[in-house]
């Protein structure tokens, strides 16, 4: 499983006019090839009386789905271009619709790579991006002895304290980084004199704003 990768925040949409042509942008995350048709799909069918609904996504934690369409733009003017802002940009799990209704004017081949370039670059900025990382949710458990200055030293460390329970002894759920659950467990066994039990519950991945 991959320990971090970056996407976009949500759904988002943008429109940028060009020559008198419309480009609406329309993304969201898609973290299967399913959703990504699926939602394709949805802005076809609300845009159905548009000239073109060309399309992009990437998929897995290798690009290992990746498709890209013109509907009907000059070949490689449109879904390629898209497609690689997604790669620039170095997103994932990630798909993007740009609808042109065709307002009169010919862009040509040069002017339709980058107005479907710059429509894809400004979605993207619309819905924000974020960067997920793995983290193993830890369950430390001591006495109640040791909880105040448990729960002190973690709170002004860089692991989220998701809660604390309360029972004959207490469990404290923290978040850390996959890659620091020895560090962690170390830090932990220094600071209860090794007078403490300590478990990885599931893995999770957390998001945060970039």
């Amino acid at each position: 499983m991959r320990e971090n990768y970056i996407t976009v925040k949500g759904y988002g949409t943008s429109e940028l006019v060009i020559q008198k042509s419309r480009f609406l942008t329309s993304i969201r995350r898609a973290e299967t090839e399913e959703d990504a048709l699926d939602f394709i799909n949805e802005v076809k069918k609300s845009h159905h009386t548009a000239t073109h609904n060309c399309s992009a996504y990437l998929i897995g934690e290798h690009d290992g789905i990746q498709k890209a369409n013109d509907d009907g733009e000059p070949s490689g003017t449109a879904g390629f271009p898209m497609l690689e802002v997604l790669k620039k940009q170095g997103l994932k799990d990630v798909v993007v619709v740009v609808t042109r209704y065709y307002g009169g004017i010919k862009l040509g081949s040069g002017g339709l790579i980058r107005a479907y370039g710059r429509a894809t670059t400004e979605g993207i900025t619309a819905a924000g991006t974020v960067e997920r990382n793995l983290h193993s949710l830890m369950k430390v458990t001591v006495d109640y002895t040791w909880l105040g200055k448990i729960e002190n030293e973690v709170r002004q460390s860089e692991y989220p304290l998701k809660e604390i329970l309360y029972a004959d002894d207490v469990d404290l759920l923290i978040y850390v980084p996959v890659l620091e659950e020895d560090t962690f467990t170390q830090w932990m066994m220094d600071l209860t004199n090794g007078q403490m039990r300590i478990l990885s519950i599931e893995h999770e991945f957390l998001e945060f704003n970039i």
